[in-house]
Parts: C-alpha cells; structure tokens; sequence
C-alpha cells in the first residue's frame, strides 16, 4: 500500500518514526513534509496528503501536527478524505473498519515513539468492513457520510 505522509513543525519530530514504522510494515511512503522543524502551516501539508489520497496516488495518509487536532479539521474538508486523531490503538483500526477512515492525524506533542510504533500497524493492517459480509450497517452509516459530504460540497 502507498501511504501519504506529512507534518507540520510540531509532528516534525514524529515523522521520521512514522516513516519507518509504515516501511517496516512493507508500505511505501510518499513523503509530503515538511523536511526540517522551521515553522510552517499544517494545512498545506494536510492538503498535499489529501491530494494524494484523493489522486489514487496513496491510499492512507497519516498527518501529524503538534496535536493532531489542527490537520484533522483541514483533512475532512476535503472531498473523500475522513480523518481522525488516533491516540490508541482501538480508534487507529476501528475507525478503519467501521468508519472508512482513510487518515489517521497524531499529536507530535502529546504522544511519543513508542506509541506510534503500534498506532501505525493497528491503522495500516485494519480494512474496510462495509464491503464484507455482514457489513451492511457501516456502509449504511458511510453511505450517509458521503451524502452528507455531497450535499455540503454542492452548496
């Protein structure tokens, strides 16, 4: 799988354990930025996240600015990405499974190394569940997602 990452000064520090942590899973990562820890805006490297996602480029993202916060608000803005904070490891695979979450966004100043250690393999190994057996209910539930993104994209 291809996985989109980016980061602001504030996940800066995080980024390099992300980046092997995804390639040690056998991913490829596409690197975004930012590439030092000089100050910049997450919402242009939320966005050229989104972008790859969106393109067909990458199929996950994963965004970390100084809460995580911040790069989960710009994501979902835009049109087919649902992003979340994944601070533990059941949100990093349930929002996968139940919700379609295609970017998980961590806090570079509230969680450490370690933690993204196991983040990033509960949120990469997770699937979809809407398109097995039995999963009629999270499509429903997504179904209705993307309806509400198509009317409020529409406006």
């Amino acid at each position: 799988m291809k996985v989109a990452v980016g980061c602001d000064h504030g996940g800066f520090p995080l980024k390099d354990v992300v980046v092997k942590s995804v390639e040690a899973l056998g991913h490829e990562v596409i690197d975004v930025g930012t590439f030092s820890a000089d100050a910049v805006d997450f919402p242009d490297f939320t966005k050229k996240v989104g972008e790859k996602i969106q393109s067909g480029e990458a199929e996950r993202g994963i965004l970390i600015c100084g809460s995580g916060i911040g790069a989960a608000i710009a994501a979902n803005k835009m049109k087919g990405i649902y992003a979340s904070i994944c601070h533990d490891t059941y949100s990093a695979a349930q929002g996968v499974m139940h919700d379609a979450m295609n970017v998980m966004c961590l806090g570079g100043r509230v969680i450490g190394p370690e933690l993204v250690k196991v983040l990033v393999p509960a949120f990469l190994s997770a699937h979809y569940l809407g398109n097995d057996v039995g999963g009629e209910r999270f499509s429903r539930r997504v179904g209705k997602i993307k309806k509400m993104e198509d009317e409020s994209h529409n406006e």
